[in-house]
């Protein structure tokens, strides 16, 4: 029996329902619909206030105030967009293990270094005491950098208070719950109000805040939605567990680009930024190997060369087996029917294995033909040269389709040493020192690979 006066919410996307149920009509997310006590009564109409300043034209606005501060991290900043803005909330997200803690503390470090005040970070994960082991190991420590154990919001405000820092870090908002909140800490009430509380404070003292964040199973960040929409920066990092190779990628981002990406490569002694990455993801070899071509692909603003691998054998079992690694297996699956199609090659009773070199992700167009290529040389047994590269998106009508960017992405190979370039039709302005060959078709591709 529904109570009179009494409505549900949803905690993830604010549906309101008149009874509790288990999944949200809206979001379909499970068990977020929350009882809100008694209907909200009519909205009154709000009177006229003083307002805490007077509004002035855009032009005579302040903005050194909003300049951002250098967190001496410089791939980081590359993702900040300059560093860290006074006032602004970033929460940074990732699976466990991935080095999210060890970064920070680097960040933490940096900034007392650089003489840009105090950093305070808080852990509610860990003691002070497996924190200082790890500046230990990872040479970070510094008398500049307050730590503190903590899980209650108004003792982050009371350390605030007393360390006056010029960075706050909170490890992790999931462990933080506000004694003003009911429920569990991590859960969406808390969760949402320990966020609020921050940001509010990051606003009204121009103090930059860091969160971390965990993530569900599906790699979005855990929590209510609305969390992202609170903060100013949302950065996702990734990377695998058998690789040191680790990206910060800008989701989000109130004040710079939302589509750059970091890279750092996580050592026993700490994370050290990497700003040349585009030899981590090839496989340097003096003999040519069939099965392989290599691609440029762009994340953010950054060209990277990446090497594509396959392998097309014999299928030991009545169904083929297909595996994919590193790529869109979505893709994949289309690729091997245009070849098969367009290209005359048979693969419906192989196995076919693809993937990229060093735990790369790679989901854009513009792999598609080095795919195709790697596939068609493993079936072949035919080596491409180790000099060539290959940039295209391929169609299901067997075209080949131009990709933006052509000329940073040739750039970036002759940069690299590479000598030839298999491109779409009509590319651009091309850089010198790489000699270019337009392919229009698979079919005119797959014979200009013989020749290249």
């Amino acid at each position: 029996m529904v109570k009179k006066g009494t409505s549900y919410r949803c905690g993830e996307c604010g549906y309101e329902a008149a009874k509790w149920v288990g999944r949200c009509p809206e979001c379909q997310a499970w068990g977020t619909i929350e009882e809100r006590g008694d209907a909200r009564p009519p909205i009154a109409r709000v009177a006229a206030g003083a307002p805490s300043a007077p509004a002035r034209p855009i032009g005579q606005v302040d903005i050194e105030a909003a300049r951002a501060r250098t967190t001496g991290v410089g791939e980081l900043d590359r993702v900040l967009g300059g560093g860290l803005v006074p006032g602004a909330v970033v929460l940074l997200a990732g699976e466990p293990g991935v080095g999210k803690s060890t970064l920070l503390l680097e960040v933490a470090y940096q900034w007392a270094r650089g003489g840009s005040g105090p950093a305070l970070y808080v852990t509610g994960e860990e003691s002070a005491g497996q924190v200082r082991l790890r500046a230990e190991r990872t040479k970070n420590v510094h008398e500049g950098v307050f730590l503190a154990a903590e899980s209650d919001l108004s003792a982050i405000l009371g350390h605030v208070d007393a360390v006056k820092p010029g960075v706050l870090i909170v490890d992790s908002v999931q462990t933080m719950a506000s004694p003003q909140v009911e429920g569990a800490p991590g859960g969406v009430t808390q969760v949402r109000a320990v966020t609020a509380g921050l940001v509010a404070l990051a606003k009204e003292r121009g103090l930059p805040v860091v969160l971390v964040g965990h993530v569900t199973k599906d790699g979005s960040v855990a929590g209510p939605r609305v969390l992202e929409h609170l903060v100013d920066v949302v950065l996702h990092f990734e990377g695998d567990r058998h690789s040191t190779l680790r990206m910060v990628r800008g989701v989000k981002n109130r004040f710079g680009p939302a589509d750059e990406i970091g890279c750092f490569e996580l050592r026993e002694d700490g994370i050290v930024g990497v700003p040349d990455p585009s030899g981590l993801f090839l496989n340097r070899r003096e003999d040519a190997v069939p099965g392989t071509a290599v691609t440029v692909t762009v994340e953010g603003k950054r060209p990277l060369l990446c090497e594509v691998q396959a392998l097309v054998s014999s299928a030991g079992a009545p169904q083929p087996r297909r595996a994919v690694s590193g790529l869109d297996s979505a893709r994949v699956a289309m690729i091997l029917a245009v070849l098969e199609k367009r290209g005359g090659i048979k693969l419906g009773d192989r196995d076919v294995y693809s993937a990229t070199v060093g735990g790369m992700k790679v989901t854009e167009p513009a792999v598609d033909l080095s795919v195709l290529l790697a596939l068609w040389s493993s079936v072949r047994d035919v080596a491409l040269s180790p000099r060539l590269v290959v940039v295209g998106e391929v169609g299901l009508a067997g075209e080949v389709r131009r990709v933006t960017g052509a000329g940073r992405r040739l750039a970036e190979a002759a940069r690299m040493g590479f000598t030839h370039a298999l491109v779409p039709p009509d590319p651009g302005k091309l850089p010198d020192g790489i000699r270019v060959l337009e392919v229009d078709s698979v079919a005119a591709a797959l014979h200009a690979a013989n020749y290249a």
